[in-house]
């Protein structure tokens, strides 16, 4: 079988399967004639004739599954068609309890796992990984035919567990091999420090469990030691859970609409800011960029719909939704988004990410792996190539505060 036609019939495949789905979401809205029915039975007519008629005998189970695999695909980066064999795997590992991974945050853009922002220190920043790599493939295949469930759960193990990958990545004509070594990663603290002019400056690398009790701490700290304006930066900061984002925008908010959830059969559930829970009234400013996204993204859209400060630096990836795990008769699964977040001025976070009303581009360096068929560790000429230049960001930052009262 030629890779059109196959790629053709999975088009095909597809097409009808989204016809079939959504004419059943609709079949208790619409009648017999224009509901789920005519499509259903186009959708057995084509099967018929494919089965019957095509060139080749085909492999029907393996149309069907890319079928589903990109109808899952078409709805949101998020949602997932698991076949029994891959969910068999994935519910191995989950029950494993996997202990390491690469250090980073993945998503899916573009049809492939894309790098959403590194964690300093991990197997991803060791080979110098920035946010927009793609992962090509994983082990051989392609990232492109697997669900962002399956990509996430192959990136992590046992520690020691080396996994190779091919990368795109800028400046780079052709994918870059490169080897990972799964180990524990450790997220760095909360880092904050007091700058001239009496501002307050945190830096936080993901937003794990227990990081806005950490916030909190730092900023009453800080306001101690004579801080006067604050500093937030997030940029890179793609990991955690949204509760505690929520919890963070709480501590510069004594009113208002933090975020809420919201979908088709998802009541919609409001986040408001709790005036006990807010610790600091001093002006502030939120860093962000590309590689800022979910629960950071909260913090930032809540910063800025409230008018509580402003938010300065590139447009954040957009990453906020809540998926179920749904368990099908022949062994598979459906992992589907049934609600996502929502900014205080009523937009889907994973739709229109976060765009600063202070825009300064993000100028980090390329990191450029080298030549060589693999690599596990930058070279010196790499380090060289990531000197880090004048920080924009932080600079227009300072600016921007220091016309606050």
């Amino acid at each position: 079988m030629s890779k059109k036609i196959s790629a053709s019939i999975l088009v095909v495949s597809a097409a009808i399967l989204i016809f079939t789905v959504v004419g059943g979401l609709d079949r208790v809205r619409a009648s017999d004639k224009d509901g789920a029915y005519p499509q259903i039975e186009v959708y057995s007519e084509v099967l018929s004739r494919v089965e019957g008629e095509y060139v080749e005998d085909p492999n029907i189970p393996a149309v069907t599954n890319g079928a589903l695999h990109g109808l899952l695909e078409s709805l949101d980066s998020d949602s997932s068609y698991l076949t029994p064999e891959q969910y068999s795997a994935y519910k191995e590992r989950k029950e494993a309890g996997a202990k390491a991974d690469i250090g980073a945050t993945v998503a899916k853009r573009f049809g492939y796992a894309t790098i959403v922002a590194v964690i300093p220190g991990g197997p991803a920043d060791k080979i110098g990984l920035q946010d927009t790599d793609i992962i090509e493939s994983i082990g051989g295949k392609s990232t492109h035919d697997m669900s962002v469930a399956e990509i996430r759960s192959l990136l992590s193990g046992r520690p020691g567990t080396t996994i190779n990958v091919e990368l795109v990545r800028a400046r780079k004509p052709e994918p870059q091999k490169a080897v990972f070594t799964l180990q524990a990663v450790n997220v760095p603290p909360v880092t904050d420090k007091l700058l001239d002019n009496g501002i307050g400056y945190l830096k936080m690398d993901t937003l794990n469990q227990g990081k806005a009790q950490d916030v909190a701490s730092k900023i009453k700290e800080l306001q101690k030691q004579g801080a006067k304006k604050l500093i937030l930066d997030l940029r890179d900061c793609a990991g955690g859970e949204e509760s505690e984002g929520i919890a963070i925008a709480n501590l510069f908010l004594n009113h208002g609409t933090i975020t809420y959830l919201q979908g088709q059969r998802y009541a919609r559930k409001a986040f408001p800011a709790d005036a006990t829970k807010a610790v600091t009234t001093l002006p502030v400013a939120v860093l962000v960029n590309k590689g800022t996204a979910g629960a950071a993204e909260i913090v930032a859209s809540a910063i800025l719909d409230n008018g509580r400060g402003d938010v300065i630096g590139d447009k954040t990836f957009g990453e906020g939704s809540v998926q179920n795990l749904i368990d099908l008769k022949d062994g598979s699964a459906l992992i589907l988004t049934v609600a996502k977040y929502y900014s205080p001025n009523g937009k889907a976070i994973q739709d229109n990410a976060v765009t600063p009303n202070v825009l300064v581009a993000d100028n980090d360096d390329i990191a450029i792996l080298p030549d060589d068929d693999e690599t596990t560790a930058p070279t010196p000429q790499e380090d060289l190539q990531k000197a880090p230049r004048p920080d924009d960001t932080l600079q227009k930052a300072i600016q921007v505060l220091g016309k606050k009262s």
